[in-house]
């Protein structure tokens, strides 16, 4: 009867302690890997570990959706299924992830207007990453004195690049340039678009667009076969060989983003967390493009 007592309290003792170590499932999904996307990610992940919430507390799913929206429906349904918060990387994957989940928190990162992306739901909120367009407009200006003509290539199925696009045109409209559009649709019309808009311009603005992000390394090539500086919209492409960019940091949008998702953890009702906009940006400038091109300081 002892011995009997004896096991059924072990098997008690480890029954509660399976519960209290019972992980919370956390299930990241993002459009497609490159640079500018896997440092979002590296912030949330970074500023949840350092709210208390590592791998002891919290188990991280991760998928990418290779960049076919398809695939991005298919991971948010499986989230669904298996996952206590979303985390959604992108536009894409935030539509996706807003479209097939409506009972569990979703929070979105890297999206650069939410509204007009038709996510905002009560369960969804995040981080926008918005780019200063009129500071960049301005960076131009200041770097480049005799540029008149700015071209843009972007995917016109991103809401946020075409939304972006507009935004820029329009700033740079006002300070008198003249800007070349080139939309495409996918990744394999990236070379052409390019061939097509360089020999047109005097520098090439890139914009937070995942196809721009995908085939950057093509796009510098291009560019410095042509002789035609860069401005980006985030840090990473400056550290590809853009020239210069006055922008946020995306990986402090992903690490506002943790912080986010920590304060739900720790009780807050996502319908009372406001998605928010990364407000700070900093400009940071390519010293040997810059060398390049003839530019000296900042």
């Amino acid at each position: 009867m002892k011995k009997l007592f004896i096991l059924l309290l072990v098997i008690l003792v480890t029954a509660c302690g399976t519960e209290k170590q019972k992980k919370i499932e956390i299930g990241i999904t993002q459009i497609v890997e490159h640079p500018s996307l896997d440092d979002v990610r590296k912030g949330v992940i970074d500023a949840l570990k350092a709210n208390g919430y590592d791998e002891n507390k919290i188990n991280i799913n991760y998928k990418n959706a290779q960049g076919d929206f398809g695939t991005a429906q298919v991971i948010a349904q499986e989230y669904n299924n298996k996952s206590d918060v979303i985390i959604a990387i992108s536009t894409p994957s935030a539509q996706a992830a807003a479209n097939n989940i409506k009972d569990k928190p979703i929070f979105f990162s890297a999206i650069t207007n939410p509204e007009s992306a038709g996510i905002l739901r009560k369960n969804v909120t995040g981080v926008s990453d918005k780019s200063p367009v009129k500071k960049q407009v301005e960076l131009i200006e200041k770097l480049l004195p005799e540029a008149k003509n700015i071209g843009i290539v972007y995917n016109t199925s991103e809401q946020n690049s075409f939304y972006l696009t507009e935004e820029f045109t329009k700033a740079a409209k006002e300070k008198g340039y003249t800007v070349k559009v080139k939309g495409i649709s996918n990744i394999s019309e990236m070379a052409s678009a390019l061939d097509t808009l360089l020999p047109t311009i005097d520098v090439l603005y890139t914009s937070i667009d995942n196809t721009i992000a995908s085939t950057y390394p093509l796009i510098v090539e291009k560019s410095n076969k042509a002789d035609k500086p860069i401005i980006g919209a985030t840090k990473s492409f400056v550290e590809q060989g853009a020239l210069a960019v006055d922008g946020i940091s995306d990986y402090q949008v992903g690490y506002q983003t943790g912080e986010m998702v920590a304060r739900y953890l720790n009780g807050e009702k996502i319908e009372n967390i406001p998605y928010e906009v990364v407000e700070k940006s900093e400009m940071y400038i390519n010293k040997d493009i810059a060398k390049r091109f003839g530019i000296k300081g900042e």
